[in-house]
C-alpha cells in the first residue's frame, strides 16, 4: 500500500475485484429473462475478466458528511477539506449522507442510455418536452457519449409537471423534475462547500461568484459501451432498409450480410478513455457516483432481440472503481478514484484554484473505459458550478499564472532521466508527455483582467477549436 503525494489520503493496488453475482446484478427495473444457468454462466465470465484485468491503483478520497458539509463540527473537518481540495491534495472529496438523494439518482442515471438509444425522432420529442438539450453529435453511431443538459437557474424551484407526450410512455414521465430536483440539490452542495473554503480562505468570493452566475448546468451522460454502437448502428440499419422499401429501392448485395462482425471491428470506441483528459474551466463540479450497466446473456437472448432492454443490468463496478481517474502530478501517474456508492464528488475547476490564489487545486481528470469490459457502459449526472460570465479575473498574484513549458498548475508533469530510472516508470512519463500535447496549458489561455467568458472561449477554442488540441480526437 503506496503512501501518495497527496497528504494522508491512502492509495490501493486492490488485490480483489468485485465478483458481480446474478443476484447483485440484477435491479429491480430489470428482469433479464433466462435460466439460472445463465445467469451463472455470466457471473463465471465476469470472474474470468476481473481475473486478467491489469491492476488499478486507486485513491480513496476524503468523505465528507452532509452534516458537516451544512455545519463543521470542528476546526479539523475544515483543515480536512482545504488538505483535500489544496495544493497537496488531489482535488475533490465525496459528499455522503445527503437526505433523498439516493432515491432521485436512481430513478435519473438510468434514463441516460435509454435516452441514449431511443429512435432519433422520438428523442427529439422527449427532450424538447423536458426542456433539456445536446451539446454531443447525437447522429453519430460511434460516439463514446450522449450528454443531455439543462440550464438550472439559482433563484428558481423545480417544479413537477406531469405533461406526458403519448409515444414516449410512462418512462420519461418525471424525466424534467427530477433532472431538476437532483440538480438543485448537488448546487446546494457546491454552494455549501465554497462557504467553507471561503471561510478557510477569507472572504466570500467563491460563494458570491457561484450566486452572482444565477445559473448552473446540470448534465445527464451515458458512456456508451460497444454493444451500444452495434445497438445504433442496427437502427440505422433497420430506418435505411424500411426507406428502401417504401421506395422500391433494391438493396445492394451483401450489405446486409455480417454486418454485425464488419462493425465490430471497424467501431471507433475501443479507445481506453471515454473522456479525454481535461481541467473543468469552472468553480466546482458536482458528479453523482455512477451507474453501470452489463448485458445478461440468455439462451432465449440467442435467438430473440439480443438488445432487448430487459438483456441489460444495472450491476456494481466491476473494477472496484468510478472509472474516473485523476492524474498525481507529484508522482507523474494516473490514479482511479474510489468513492462510496451514492455519495456525490466534488471536484474544484481551474476558475475556484484562479479565485483562491492557488489554495484550492484544480483537477486534471479523465474517464477511464476499462479494455476488458468493453460491454460495460456507465451513466452519470453532473452539475457545473461557475462565476458569473462577466467576472473578471485577476491573476497579478496567483501563483501558477505564469508557468510554462511542460508546467500545468506549477507541477512539471515529465519526470526526469533521475526519477524514471528510480521508479522504472517509463510508461508513467509516455502518459504525462501524451497530456502535455492534449491538454493547453493555463497561461496560455488565461490573461490578466480576462473576464470568464472570454477565459472560457479561449479554453473551449484550445481544446475544441478547429486547431485544438483535442479537436481530432
Amino acid at each position: 500500500m503506496g503512501q501518495s503525494g497527496y497528504g494522508t489520503l491512502e492509495l490501493k493496488k486492490p488485490t480483489a475485484l468485485v465478483v458481480v453475482t446474478g443476484a447483485q446484478a440484477r435491479s429491480t427495473r430489470c428482469r433479464p429473462h433466462g435460466s439460472v444457468h445463465s445467469l451463472i454462466s455470466l457471473s463465471l465470465s465476469l470472474q474470468l475478466r476481473e481475473m486478467e484485468m491489469e491492476e488499478a491503483e486507486t485513491i480513496d478520497i476524503y468523505e465528507l458528511d452532509y452534516s458537516d458539509l451544512c455545519s463543521p463540527s470542528s476546526s479539523t473537518k475544515v483543515d480536512s477539506i482545504m488538505e483535500a481540495l489544496g495544493p497537496s491534495g488531489p482535488g475533490l472529496l465525496a459528499i455522503t449522507g445527503v437526505p433523498y438523494a439516493s432515491n432521485l439518482r436512481a430513478h435519473l442515471l438510468p434514463l441516460a442510455r435509454n435516452l441514449a438509444l431511443l429512435h432519433r425522432e422520438t428523442r427529439k420529442l422527449v427532450l424538447k418536452e423536458h426542456n433539456l438539450g445536446s451539446d454531443v453529435p447525437l447522429r453519430n453511431p460511434d460516439r463514446s457519449v450522449s450528454s443531455f443538459a439543462m440550464q438550472l437557474k439559482y433563484a428558481k424551484s423545480p417544479s413537477v409537471e406531469q405533461t406526458l407526450s403519448e409515444c414516449c410512455g410512462v418512462e420519461f414521465e418525471n424525466l424534467g423534475s427530477s433532472f431538476q430536483e437532483l440538480g438543485f440539490c448537488m448546487m446546494e452542495l457546491g454552494l455549501c462547500l465554497a462557504r467553507i473554503c471561503d471561510k478557510a480562505i477569507g472572504g466570500n468570493e467563491l460563494e458570491q461568484s457561484l450566486l452572482d452566475s444565477c445559473a448552473a448546468k446540470g448534465r445527464l451522460i451515458h458512456y456508451h459501451s460497444h454493444l451500444d454502437a452495434l445497438l445504433l448502428k442496427q437502427h440505422e440499419r433497420n430506418m435505411a432498409t424500411s426507406m428502401r422499401r417504401a421506395s422500391n429501392v433494391k438493396p445492394l448485395e451483401g450489405s446486409e450480410s455480417n454486418s454485425i462482425a464488419r462493425d465490430a471491428n471497424t467501431s471507433g470506441i475501443h479507445s481506453d478513455l471515454w473522456q479525454q483528459w481535461h481541467y473543468d474551466y469552472g468553480i466546482f463540479t458536482v458528479l453523482t457516483t455512477p451507474f453501470f450497466i452489463l448485458p445478461s446473456y440468455s439462451e432465449t437472448s440467442k435467438t430473440e432481440d439480443p438488445f432487448h432492454a430487459s438483456c441489460f443490468d444495472e450491476c456494481p463496478s466491476p473494477t472496484g472503481h468510478t472509472c474516473l481517474q485523476i492524474y498525481d502530478p507529484n508522482r507523474k501517474r494516473a490514479i482511479m478514484v474510489k468513492a462510496p456508492p451514492e455519495s456525490f464528488i466534488i471536484q474544484v475547476g481551474e476558475s475556484a484554484d484562479i479565485i483562491s490564489k492557488g489554495k484550492l487545486r484544480s483537477t486534471l481528470h479523465s474517464v477511464h473505459r476499462p479494455s476488458r469490459f468493453e460491454n460495460l457502459s456507465r451513466e452519470t449526472f453532473v452539475v457545473f458550478l461557475q462565476p458569473a460570465w462577466t467576472k473578471i479575473f485577476s491573476i497579478s498574484d496567483y501563483p501558477h499564472a505564469n508557468s510554462t513549458f511542460n508546467e500545468f498548475h506549477g507541477q512539471c508533469l515529465v519526470a526526469s532521466h533521475e526519477e524514471q530510472q528510480q521508479s522504472g516508470q517509463q510508461d508513467n512519463n509516455n502518459l504525462s508527455q501524451e497530456i502535455n500535447k492534449i491538454v493547453p496549458p493555463l497561461w496560455s489561455r488565461l490573461k490578466e483582467g480576462m473576464t470568464f467568458a472570454e477565459f472560457s472561449r479561449e479554453t473551449t477554442k484550445q481544446y475544441y477549436g478547429g486547431s485544438g488540441l483535442q479537436s481530432n480526437r
